[in-house]
């Protein structure tokens, strides 16, 4: 296998809406202004608006537990917004019947899962009859969206929540390229993203919600062309509050300022960076596209597999005991075969290690976004902060 093409966005979880009364005003409100505010101009934001509202509405009139998190994602020359759904349940048992003009929730404006996939530049839904349903749509400018196209959909994409009470997460996660030879230096899209918490206020222009929860920030950087290798990092800072996620957001600047390439000595960089603050529990993971291999390095209690759509069923990459940045073993990076069309996952102890692959019936089948998603739904705890991150390409 040679050197293959990936796409990577940078992105950032903006905001949590909760199942509540107010959640389909609020929300709706705060994704008009922050599509403007973006870029995206008056006619899409309402779009925008239109879509996140109907969704919302949809959730708090027949979903259990339903949540909606906005988003911001970026190319090098772009900005877009994403929102994902998740509930409960009850499930749709007819998905496509579901997107069919005319089929709508009652008491909603009335325009359809059909309508929002349409003014959507992407979107994908999955759903489990009597566990819950995962949606996601991805706006962006007309001209931007052309490119979309062009460059395909991201191979890697993640989500962070807060444990209830706390307004940061202290998860995060990264990933960037190693280039192939003659292939220019090993950050996706060449850096041509800038970096840096943005938060509610730079990002909408108004005043942060009460109800949302803010997330921390998660970094690639753009499409990447002609790679061998992805660099995956996850990062559960310790504990929970500001505290956590700056140990969390330091990883992830030392991750994208490492030269390294091997996941120990990725990890040796991050550990260095960590020393001052909490630290924290760190894994990084290589997926050799043109190797077909996986090797991976970690310290401390995130967890990480690898699905293989073969078995249908998943391999534990173990990592050692400790605390990135204060205690740190002897690493020893783990080397495996990487299936084909499998799919690296990764996430901290805010979801239990329960979920099963067996138990979610076409999940590589959807895009990462909307498996992370998924993952989130049926394995995350409210106690802790919960973060997970999905890599799945056409390796």
């Amino acid at each position: 296998m040679g050197p293959v093409s990936a796409v990577l966005l940078g992105s950032e979880d903006v905001a949590w809406f909760r199942d509540e009364r107010s959640m389909p005003a609020a929300a709706r409100g705060a994704a008009a202004a922050l599509a403007r505010r973006i870029g995206l101009g008056d006619q899409r934001a309402a779009e925008v608006a239109l879509a996140v509202s109907e969704a919302a509405t949809n959730l708090c009139r027949h979903a259990v537990d339903g949540a909606l998190l906005l988003r911001v994602v970026r190319t090098a020359t772009d900005a877009g917004l994403e929102f994902v759904t998740v509930d409960a349940g009850p499930g749709m048992a007819d998905v496509s019947r579901a997107l069919t003009d005319g089929v709508s929730s009652a008491s909603t404006l009335g325009i359809g899962l059909g309508a929002i996939s349409r003014l959507a530049d992407t979107f994908d839904v999955h759903s489990l009859p009597g566990r819950g349903t995962v949606l996601a749509a991805r706006f962006w400018t007309r001209k931007a969206a052309a490119a979309a196209r062009v460059a395909g959909e991201p191979v890697v994409a993640g989500l962070t929540r807060a444990i209830s009470g706390e307004e940061v997460c202290g998860d995060a996660w990264a990933a960037r390229s190693v280039a192939a030879p003659g292939g220019g230096p090993g950050v996706a899209g060449g850096g041509g993203v800038a970096r840096g918490s943005l938060s509610w206020a730079a990002l909408a222009g108004v005043d942060a919600p009460a109800a949302p929860r803010a997330a921390s920030v998660r970094e690639e950087r753009g499409a990447v062309e002609d790679c061998d290798a992805l660099l995956l990092m996850f990062c559960d800072g310790l504990g929970h509050g500001p505290l956590a996620a700056r140990a969390s957001r330091a990883a992830v600047d030392a991750f994208h300022a490492s030269r390294a390439t091997r996941p120990d000595a990725v990890l040796m960089d991050i550990h260095r960076a960590l020393s001052a603050g909490r630290g924290g529990a760190v894994a990084v993971v290589s997926i050799g596209l043109s190797a077909g291999r996986v090797l991976f390095c970690g310290v401390g209690n995130v967890s990480t597999f690898v699905l293989d759509p073969a078995t249908g069923g998943r391999r534990s990459l173990p990592s050692a005991p400790g605390i990135v940045g204060h205690h740190l073993p002897s690493l020893r990076t783990v080397e495996q075969d990487l299936p084909a069309g499998s799919a690296v996952v990764m996430h901290s102890d805010g979801l239990t290690e329960r979920w099963r692959p067996a138990d979610l019936p076409g999940l590589l089948g959807h895009i990462p976004l909307v498996a992370a998603g998924q993952l989130l739904r049926e394995a995350g705890v409210r106690r802790d902060d919960a973060g997970v991150l999905v890599a799945r390409g056409a390796w």
